[in-house]
């Protein structure tokens, strides 16, 4: 099934909740409210199972199972747009919860919510932005140098180091690169857990 077809699947099966949802079948109408509600839903939960999947399931199994370089390589194509894609459910997530929760009318709670999407949203486009773009051609570099020294498609490990102590351009960009890595996967981080702030902040709003 391509794309296209999982996406119209997707419309369908939502319109089919909005047709039978109890507004809908209701005395009233759904108003501007409920659609800011599902909007905020429905963004918050991609983002948050995109930064799930790709934290802690998705790159670890690549990571495992994959040639180093065509992991890195791999990598490269998918950060930028897991970056975008949840910076924009992150956008979408602030303005529905913004609009719904006015900052002069906002409760405590709701102002601390507000700021730890806007967090997310933040750490996003700095990944999108400053880091990724940094790791990507640090990366392209250290490929570079590593293939002149016939390494780089090991898997699940690494004759890196080792070339290393003997290397010291290949050493220099080790260090550079773990930097730069370093500070992205802090972002990425800091992103995911201001989500799960959010995550059981929405729990207790639910009535199951």
């Amino acid at each position: 099934m391509g794309w296209l077809s999982r996406f119209i699947t997707a419309v369908a099966f939502l319109a089919v909740g909005v047709i039978f949802s109890p507004e809908t079948l209701g005395s009233k109408s759904p108003n501007l409210s409920t659609y800011l509600k599902l909007a905020h839903l429905l963004s918050f939960s991609t983002a948050f199972g995109a930064a799930l999947w790709v934290t802690f399931i998705g790159g670890i199994i690549m990571f495992k199972n994959l040639p180093r370089h065509q992991f890195g390589n791999l990598q490269s194509k998918m950060f930028p747009a897991y970056f975008s894609m949840v910076g924009v459910c992150c956008a979408v997530s602030v303005a529905s919860f913004g609009y719904l929760h006015p900052w002069k009318t906002s409760s405590t709670t709701e102002r601390y919510q507000l700021g730890f999407l806007l967090s997310s949203f933040a750490f996003n486009l700095t990944n999108l932005f400053v880091f990724t773009p940094m790791t990507i051609e640090m990366m392209k570099q250290r490929h570079k140098v590593e293939r002149e020294n016939s390494i780089g498609e090991e898997v699940g490990w690494s004759k890196n180091v080792e070339v290393a102590k003997s290397n010291p351009k290949l050493k220099a960009m080790n260090k550079k690169f773990g930097m730069i890595h370093g500070l992205s996967s802090l972002a990425n981080i800091m992103s995911f857990g201001s989500l799960a702030i959010h995550s059981w902040y929405l729990a207790g709003k639910i009535d199951l």
